[in-house]
């Protein structure tokens, strides 16, 4: 399934995160659960992260490609505000060695990462990268 790209957030930094809004794997994704704060990883999901697209995988038939060139990207080191790059983003993805994942029911205007954590209504978690 084709997510609308306004419906996204890339947020770069350490451990890069994709922020979901109304995506049709949010009810197949896991509830999020975080261990010492950092998400847990999904098991049987992955990302493959890629410039023009972003691939969410999940098992069966579940999974979610966002236009990744056309949705937004913002530097999560800072104050969450600053336009970042797409090629910054993927980079950071493959060093880490996937990204974190939030579905939420709509994007939030401010990132609070304890809010968001905390929610009953976020899912997903940590997702390694594809080969």
């Amino acid at each position: 399934m084709l997510l609308d790209p306004r419906n996204t957030l890339f947020v770069r930094g350490v451990t890069p995160a994709l922020l979901l809004a109304q995506a049709s794997v949010h009810d197949a994704l896991p509830r999020l659960t975080a261990t010492a704060g950092e998400p847990v990883r999904c098991e049987g999901w992955g990302i493959l992260p890629r410039l023009t697209l972003c691939v969410v995988d999940g098992p069966g038939d579940h999974g979610v490609v966002v236009p990744a060139l056309a949705a937004p990207v913002i530097d999560g080191t800072g104050d969450g505000t600053a336009p970042g790059d797409m090629a910054d983003w993927c980079d950071d993805a493959e060093r880490a060695g996937g990204a974190v994942v939030l579905s939420l029911d709509r994007l939030p205007e401010t990132l609070d990462w304890p809010a968001l954590l905390a929610s009953d209504a976020t899912r997903g978690g940590f997702l390694p990268t594809l080969c």
